[in-house]
Order: structure tokens, then C-alpha cells, then sequence
């Protein structure tokens, strides 16, 4: 019966170095980073369908920041255009953030007309760099800080485009 005890003190001792890795690698993808995959065209030309990136969970959100949003019945992935408490509108295709005209070197396509929107404290109004195929404020509205689960701006596949993106 000792050596039965003996084994399974054994075997135990043995488990503890890969349980502790796996509450690592839980703990890491949780908290600090975890990898994602793009869907769709309306990051375009900035990134593709298929791609995957490593989205950040922590850090603190600036315009331009490539973010990924819970829509509550999906994740997607857009860019911050106007920030808590700012103003965003669209004229003639010309985004006005707080009444000055936005300079957009990334996005593509038109963007359609909206009215004025304010933004809350903790709101965030984000749209997809491609203007015309993208699913995002302008659908959705804009989103509260607790709907955003990070910033993602570096592809790790393919390897082709692995880097950080603008």
C-alpha cells in the first residue's frame, strides 16, 4: 500500500509544473494579452480578412487606436475616431470631431452622412477604415468603455504582415 501512496505522491508532484503553466497562459490571455482573428473586409486596406493579431487588454484608448468592441452579439473590430465627451458628425463624407474636419489617411471609400452625435463621459465612437462595408457607430452607436475589450495593433499571421500596423 506504500508504494500506491508513494505513486500517486509521485504523479501528483509531477502535475504541479504544468498546472502552474496553464493558470499562467489562463491568467496571461485574460489580462494582459490575447490572440484574435480579423473577420471581414471592413478594416480594409489596413487589415485583411483572416489575419491574427494580438489584442492588449490593458492600456489606455487614444483616437486612432485600432480597438476590438463586444457588440453583445459579436466582437468586431473598428478604429477610435472621437473620444469621451467630443462631438463627431459627417458632412459631404467630411467627419467634423468637436467642429474641426478630421484628416483621414487610412480610411477608404466615402463615409456616409450622419448627424451630430455627443458622446457621454465614457463613450467612444469608432468606425471601420473601410467607410462603406464596415458595421460600426454608425450602426451601432457609440460604445460605453467597459464594451471595449482592448487595443490591437500588431498581426502575427501570416507572417508576410507580421508587424505593428498605423
Amino acid at each position: 500500500m506504500k508504494d500506491d501512496e508513494n505513486k500517486v505522491i509521485k504523479f501528483f508532484k509531477e502535475l504541479i509544473p504544468y498546472v502552474v503553466i496553464l493558470i499562467i497562459v489562463i491568467l496571461i490571455r485574460t489580462y494582459i494579452v490575447t490572440p484574435i482573428m480579423v473577420n471581414g473586409g471592413s478594416m480594409l486596406p489596413t487589415l485583411n480578412g483572416g489575419e491574427i493579431m494580438l489584442l492588449k487588454k490593458y492600456g489606455e484608448i487614444k483616437r486612432f487606436d485600432v480597438v476590438v468592441v463586444n457588440t453583445g452579439d459579436d466582437e468586431i473590430i473598428k478604429r477610435v475616431i472621437a473620444m469621451p465627451g467630443e462631438s463627431i458628425a459627417c458632412e459631404n463624407g467630411i467627419i467634423y470631431v468637436n467642429g474641426y474636419k478630421q484628416e483621414e489617411e487610412y480610411s477608404k471609400g466615402i463615409t456616409s452622412d450622419f448627424s451630430k452625435v455627443v458622446l457621454k463621459d465614457n463613450e467612444y465612437f469608432v468606425l471601420g477604415d473601410n467607410r462603406e462595408d464596415s458595421k460600426d457607430s454608425r450602426y451601432y452607436g457609440p460604445f460605453s468603455e467597459d464594451k471595449i475589450e482592448g487595443i490591437t495593433n500588431f498581426v502575427i499571421f501570416p507572417f508576410g504582415e507580421f508587424g505593428k500596423i498605423d
